[in-house]
């Protein structure tokens, strides 16, 4: 954990200066190449929050590929919890996301507790953990989503435990968007994230459909299934868009609505997640990344947090909160604009190229 106030004031201005230049743009071009979806909807986000959005997720995306990606480890898990209890104690690993890490959850005062959900839910990766039901799937998407939710939004300057809770709804709303994408990918891999429960009931043996993963009807209506409480999850976080910083609400909303079209595009092709890999087209990504910057906020109804993911709002209510956190107070729709103008035009340049995302 952090140092309490005063020691967490007087910790921030030495953590600011662990991570140079070089590091944060090591954080960008890993983003840029790993996540395109996040790339995208950062665009939106002013300047200071998107440098630190960087930071965040290339240790979260580190994370990731140590546990389940090319040369993974079975120590893995230790190794990274070790480096996170490093970068907490400002003394981080050698490397530009550890050092942008450390930076980050001092100045805005992220309690460890967050990122250490992720890790728990990545060791769950590592276990071959599978969920009996719809509550277990959706326990495991507020440690792998659900966090780094609530830590954008104390980024952005916000600390209310609402904000907090429709911040936990919207990550986990685009992880199950995500295992409903990857059901094909998973079962070739090994795992299952469907409730095993709605898979017996359509009829569907785990085991055997791990043996052999296929698409059919039975899976196409868990599939459905599995994003209709995507969509619920999608509609409760837009009430609290509204809460955050205006400079910030446009990102968030378009990285909803980008991930919630992962979805739609799955569901037009007929739920079939096993043979084809659901995606949304660079142009389709501009125009709701055009949509995000120009759609009102409004605050509607204020839902509880979800039960699986009130662990990560009870960590901030214990934080201790520095003085001053950072909240951008202005926003500059004009420059926002442009820079969408030039997305649009570089996302349907790199879709007649074949090429890569847009720098």
């Amino acid at each position: 954990m952090l140092p309490s106030s005063p020691d967490a004031r007087r910790q921030t201005p030495f953590a600011a200066s662990l991570a140079r230049s070089a590091d944060h743009a090591a954080c960008r071009a890993a983003i840029r190449a790993g996540s395109r979806s996040f790339y995208a909807a950062s665009w939106l986000l002013p300047a200071a929050v998107r440098r630190d959005a960087y930071g965040l997720y290339a240790f979260c995306r580190l994370s990731d590929d140590a546990v389940d990606g090319a040369g993974a480890r079975a120590d893995a898990v230790p190794a990274l919890r070790a480096r996170l209890a490093a970068a907490y104690a400002g003394r981080p690993a050698d490397a530009p996301a550890d050092r942008a890490l450390a930076e980050i959850v001092a100045r805005h005062a992220i309690p460890q507790a967050l990122p250490a959900a992720l890790l728990e839910g990545l060791a769950w990766d590592a276990a071959g953990r599978r969920c009996p039901d719809l509550s277990a799937l959706v326990a495991y998407a507020a440690r792998v989503a659900g966090s780094v939710g609530a830590m954008m939004t104390l980024l952005m300057g916000e600390r209310s435990a609402e904000a907090l809770a429709r911040a936990c709804d919207l990550g986990i709303a685009m992880q199950l968007t995500n295992v409903a994408r990857d059901v094909g990918e998973d079962a070739r891999a090994g795992r299952l994230y469907l409730p095993e429960a709605w898979l017996r009931e359509a009829g569907i043996d785990p085991d055997a459909f791990l043996a052999r993963p296929e698409p059919s009807p039975a899976l196409a209506a868990v599939v459905a299934r599995l994003l209709e409480a995507a969509d619920l999850l999608y509609a409760r976080a837009e009430s609290g868009i509204a809460m955050l910083p205006p400079a910030c609400r446009p990102a968030v909303r378009a990285a909803g609505l980008i991930y919630a079209e992962i979805g739609r595009d799955l569901a037009r092709s007929g739920l079939d997640p096993v043979t084809r890999r659901a995606r949304v087209p660079g142009a389709r990504k501009a125009r709701l990344l055009a949509r995000a910057l120009v759609t009102p906020s409004h605050r509607r109804a204020d839902w509880p947090a979800l039960p699986e993911a009130a662990f990560l709002l009870d960590a901030v209510a214990a934080m201790p909160v520095p003085a001053a956190i950072p909240r951008p107070a202005w926003w500059n729709l004009g420059g926002q604009v442009v820079r969408v103008l030039d997305l649009i035009e570089r996302l349907r340049e790199r879709e007649r190229l074949g090429g890569a995302a847009p720098s």
